[in-house]
């Protein structure tokens, strides 16, 4: 069987789970098995019917208080007894800033080996091969699956395609397994509040760098991320300066991010801001700076001030999409 853990946040499916459903769907009808999803979450009815319709053998269920929130002992443990009942040969799991934790946590209790944020699957003498960045995405690693099992596979957002719905629903199965006693619970969760999507998740992203010149100047990226519903993002050096918090920085040391459009205002492309945004779909760069290194990465540039740039693009966006 292949197990792919299906994100449950605030009761809703996150969308890196059904990209990973897709790899799920992917191994298992070359390896010659049955695609299984686990939910795991205080109250899982609601995931589980969605995920019903993606096209799995069953979907698991275990609720319970304990799994409300991501804790890497309670998570672990449950999932971990999962495979174990049900001789999963293959684990796949969203490299989520949750699942990047959980993978290597669960690989450690099973005594397996980890194929971690892979982009990529491909089959050879049939045998499933993973494709991971290295190097700050310099190189691409090649790793053929082990054929010792089980193996836990953690795929990085946005790298696939999201699993279709069909038509019939999954048998779903309620398990019955209990958290251990926690070492760790998270008390709180305090979140930013922002009227744009998530930044992970979205398909158009707009970050900003050193060249807004201050904290005040992301409100131009936010008109813009309204009306695109887009998310917007920052820099390292934006965000160094204290305009943004890192939660929103994308590059090496924040988020990985691959949406359909990237548009970059004001930055210049540091090495460690394109490992985070280079496998963008499509990528426009805003510089005045004709010679900026953004620019060898971009499908299109414009040479210009991003401060008179920025409202003319919001304006004839809102014009073409009647808003």
């Amino acid at each position: 069987m292949i197990l792919v853990l299906a994100e449950v946040l605030d009761g809703q499916v996150r969308k890196p789970a059904f990209e990973s459903l897709l790899v799920g769907h992917l191994l298992g009808r070359e390896l010659k098995l049955p695609t299984a999803a686990a939910v795991l979450a205080a109250d899982t009815a609601g995931p589980a019917e969605e995920l019903a319709r993606f096209g799995a053998s069953d979907v698991f269920t275990v609720s319970d208080p304990g799994l409300g929130r991501y804790t890497p002992d309670g998570y672990a443990t449950v999932l971990a007894e999962l495979v174990r009942r049900h001789t999963a040969a293959v684990v796949v799991i969203p490299a989520t800033a949750n699942g990047k934790d959980l993978a290597a946590t669960l690989a450690a209790r099973l005594e397996c080996d980890l194929l971690p944020d892979v982009t990529g699957i491909e089959f050879e003498d049939n045998r499933a091969v993973a494709v991971r960045p290295i190097y700050a995405g310099k190189a691409l690693q090649r790793l053929a699956v082990p054929d010792r099992r089980p193996v836990v596979i953690s795929v990085r957002p946005r790298s696939f395609d999201a699993a279709t719905a069909g038509t019939d629903a999954s048998p779903v199965k309620v398990e019955e397994i209990k958290p251990e006693r926690l070492r760790a619970v998270v008390a709180d969760v305090v979140k930013t509040v922002t009227d744009t999507v998530e930044l992970s998740e979205a398909d158009v992203v707009i970050s900003g760098g050193r060249g807004l010149k201050g904290p005040e100047a992301f409100a131009l990226l936010e008109e813009l991320a309204k009306v695109l519903n887009a998310a917007v993002g920052a820099s390292r050096a934006a965000v160094d300066a204290g305009w943004r918090d890192h939660q929103f920085q994308v590059g090496q040391t924040g988020r990985i991010v691959a949406p359909t459009v990237y548009i970059a205002c004001g930055i210049s492309g540091a090495i460690q801001h394109l490992v985070g945004m280079v496998n963008s779909k499509c990528i426009v760069a805003i510089n005045k700076d004709p010679e900026a290194n953004i620019f060898k990465v971009a499908d299109y540039g414009l040479v210009g001030d991003l401060f008179k740039v920025l409202p003319l693009l919001t304006e004839e966006f809102r014009k073409r999409k009647g808003a």
